[in-house]
């Protein structure tokens, strides 16, 4: 495991997720639509801390974001896959500081995490009718705010992990 997890600030700030999912702040919404701030969050995360760190972040960011739902569907298993993914890619090779790069894995990661909501909601017979919509709208926001958001988290928690590791 990482050094984040070992910082009490650094894992309180997972709790800025439920928050901004719960009070949706309309400025930064796409017809509606919020970005995912889970994946906001969990790629800088997973990308400094590596993938130990980044499956139980998931794992513990989806059973909250589960919690606050109520509803069938669980975001648990693709935030824990991303966490790990994303771990280890920060683990091998060059390290990713690109914003581009940053967008493109939040928008994969979106699109993984709404397309496992969709399927899940269309094997219990519940097909949302704006699901390709939210799911599209979500994913490009998500994409669009990951070079800014996750550029600032990645660099913070960056200069953590250096001063502590």
């Amino acid at each position: 495991m990482g050094v984040l997890h070992r910082q009490r600030w650094c894992g309180a700030t997972a709790l800025a997720v439920p928050l901004l999912t719960l009070a949706s702040p309309g400025v930064l919404k796409i017809a509606g639509v919020a970005p995912s701030w889970a994946v906001l969050w969990l790629l800088p995360w997973a990308l400094v801390d590596g993938p130990a760190s980044g499956a139980v972040a998931g794992l513990a960011l989806g059973l909250v974001l589960d919690g606050l739902n109520l509803g069938d569907a669980s975001q648990v298993p693709v935030l824990l896959l991303l966490g790990w993914w994303w771990g280890r890619l920060g683990r091998r090779g060059a390290p990713i500081e690109r914003s581009f790069s940053l967008g493109l894995l939040a928008l994969l990661g979106s699109l993984a995490l709404g397309s496992s909501l969709l399927l899940q909601f269309r094997l219990q017979g519940h097909w949302p009718e704006a699901g390709w919509h939210i799911l599209l709208a979500q994913t490009l926001l998500t994409a669009l705010l990951a070079p800014m958001i996750c550029s600032l988290l990645l660099l913070r928690w960056r200069q953590v992990a250096s001063l502590r590791g």
